[in-house]
């Protein structure tokens, strides 16, 4: 078998029954979508978000298996990046002003993806996704069935200084010049270049040469670096969000998929999250597995997406016990 093809699925093409396409924000902004129509009555809609530099292209497999189970998916870039444009100076490093810009876009989106495709709906996002979607949650703006996170942004592995410390080097850097300019080196991880980025992600070497492949073949998906301001803003977006009361208000049912070994978000702080929501369950890995959990090698991917598929299917029946 190919490495880009597992279980008969090409990893490289845009299958068959999924659509690309665009929808415009309200300021007329183009924002890269695709979706899948399930065969048959759908069991309810997903809507998915990528991390930060990610593109929809890296989730197709999964995408595709949720469709497969019945769910009429879509997957959506944030602005600036992928295939959404840039909001910084240069093609590779991923700026925003302030989150609260995607999360407008999510809010608006989701209005008018939630009325057009059939519920229940569920919202689904990965690292500064996962973090966004949850946000988006707590303030209210999206009204989900149910929510889930994979190895959601919400702290960096920085070690063990204070986050205000942290967040106020990185205010005062964006003080020190353009707040646009990278904040570090060819890399994902702030403040360190590893020497391969793939020990971050996956110890799947066919799933990681798959990002590079599209890279090659989509030019405009490839991006680097964060600015100044992106780190800053998402430093400000996490201290809001780990606000007393934040949390515990949620009442959306959520599933997170967290490692102990990530080396780009906390695990500690994604456990003491799971801890202050009132309806969260956590499917814990070890050094097995790394950031990108649903790309990761079969034996934790499988046990991720079985842990999803679960959580989806009590999601359905529940709104049809309700019915």
């Amino acid at each position: 078998m190919d490495e880009e093809k597992s279980a008969g699925f090409d990893r490289r093409a845009i299958p068959a029954r999924a659509a690309e396409g665009y929808w415009r924000a309200a300021d007329g902004w183009a924002i890269r979508r695709i979706d899948w129509q399930p065969q048959g009555a759908a069991r309810g809609s997903i809507l998915f978000l990528p991390g930060r530099g990610d593109a929809y292209e890296k989730y197709l497999e999964t995408l595709d298996h949720w469709a497969g189970r019945g769910w009429r998916v879509t997957a959506l870039d944030w602005r600036g990046q992928a295939g959404s444009g840039r909001l910084g100076n240069d093609p590779v490093t991923g700026h925003v002003p302030d989150f609260s810009r995607w999360i407008d876009d999510l809010a608006a989106f989701w209005r008018e993806w939630s009325g057009q495709t059939p519920g229940p709906h569920v919202l689904a996002g990965h690292s500064m996704g996962g973090h966004l979607v949850l946000r988006a949650v707590a303030q209210g703006r999206v009204d989900p069935a149910g929510l889930v996170l994979s190895a959601p942004m919400l702290g960096f592995t920085t070690g063990f200084l204070p986050v205000p410390l942290l967040h106020g080097i990185a205010r005062l850097m964006t003080r020190l010049g353009d707040s646009r300019r990278p904040a570090w080196k060819w890399s994902e991880k702030p403040g360190e270049t590893p020497a391969d980025r793939s020990d971050l992600l996956t110890h799947d070497a066919g799933r990681y040469a798959d990002e590079l492949w599209w890279r090659e073949h989509r030019p405009e998906l490839v991006m680097g670096p964060g600015s100044w301001g992106w780190i800053e803003r998402a430093y400000a977006s996490m201290r809001l969000l780990d606000r007393p009361g934040m949390l515990e208000h949620v009442t959306t049912p959520v599933l997170v998929l967290a490692t102990s070994a990530d080396g780009l978000v906390s695990p500690r702080a994604i456990e003491r999250a799971c801890a202050r929501l009132p309806h969260c369950k956590a499917v814990r890995f070890g050094k097995e597995a790394r950031h990108e959990i649903l790309r990761e090698a079969d034996p934790v991917r499988n046990r991720a997406l079985e842990a999803v598929d679960a959580f989806l299917d009590r999601i359905a029946a529940g709104v049809q016990a309700a019915a």
